[in-house]
Order: structure tokens, then C-alpha cells, then sequence
């Protein structure tokens, strides 16, 4: 009688969700989140500098909003991402289960988080009040 090979089964990682796409996207772009030589980069850059601008600028933000922002700009990559596949989705409704596709109460629950972020920053504009005096450099202050 032959002995049959046996065979180690290899590993596979089955991405039949996306999740591992995204994971993978995000771990090859990194340097994409941090460095604005690249689009994704120079968008979120300009989005978390319009949030900071909002609040009230650099000078006058805390520590505490600053880890806001970052939550809330790393949850709209997250959001965008999601939104973005789910648009590609022939249907957002599991037929087998009649229900919704379980990706979108995940994504639900990511715009929740990010619509908490933008209450704890508060939803109104701040402005700089601007010294005449101090603008002038102190001229025409006799």
C-alpha cells in the first residue's frame, strides 16, 4: 500500500467581509496617515487642521481636544473607508438572513463615536478675539 503525502495545510486568510483589505490598506499606509507627500495624508492633515481652527487655533487648544481631534480624525479614515466599500456592495441586505449586513450597525456605531467627538469639541465656531491695540503693535495707543 502507498502512503498518501500528507500535506500541511497553509494558512489562508479569507476576506470575504473586507476587513482584512482595510487592515492591510492601513498597515501599507501608515505612512500615508502621517506624511502628507500622499492624498489620503494631505486630506486628513487639512481636515484635523479645519477642526483646530474651529475650536479656537493652536494657541488656545488643549491637550485634551487635541486627543479628540486625533480620535475623530482616525475615526472619519475609518468611516470614510467603510462608506466607500458599502457603496461597491450590490445590496446592503444579507438575503439568506434577511437582515441588514452587519458592517453597517459597524459603521453605525463608528459615525455615533464621531458624532461624540464633534459634541465634546463643541459644535459652534470659536474665533480669536482680536486686540486692535496688539494688532497695531501698540501705534496710536496715546
Amino acid at each position: 500500500m502507498i502512503a498518501a503525502k500528507s500535506r500541511t495545510p497553509q494558512e489562508r486568510a479569507y476576506s470575504k467581509h473586507g476587513l482584512n483589505t482595510l487592515r492591510k490598506s492601513l498597515k501599507y499606509s501608515g505612512n500615508a496617515l502621517t506624511s502628507r507627500r500622499y492624498k489620503l495624508g494631505r486630506v486628513l492633515w487639512e481636515w484635523r487642521q479645519e477642526l483646530v481652527r474651529d475650536v479656537g487655533g493652536e494657541a488656545t487648544i488643549s491637550t485634551q481636544q487635541l486627543a479628540v481631534i486625533d480620535l475623530a480624525v482616525k475615526t472619519k479614515l475609518l468611516l470614510d473607508s467603510i462608506d466607500a466599500w458599502l457603496l461597491t456592495q450590490p445590496s446592503l441586505i444579507d438575503k439568506r438572513r434577511r437582515a441588514l449586513l452587519p458592517v453597517v450597525r459597524e459603521r453605525q456605531a463608528l459615525a455615533d463615536a464621531l458624532a461624540r467627538y464633534m459634541g465634546l469639541l463643541g459644535l459652534e465656531r470659536k474665533t480669536n478675539a482680536l486686540d486692535l491695540a496688539r494688532a497695531l503693535g501698540g501705534r496710536g495707543a496715546s
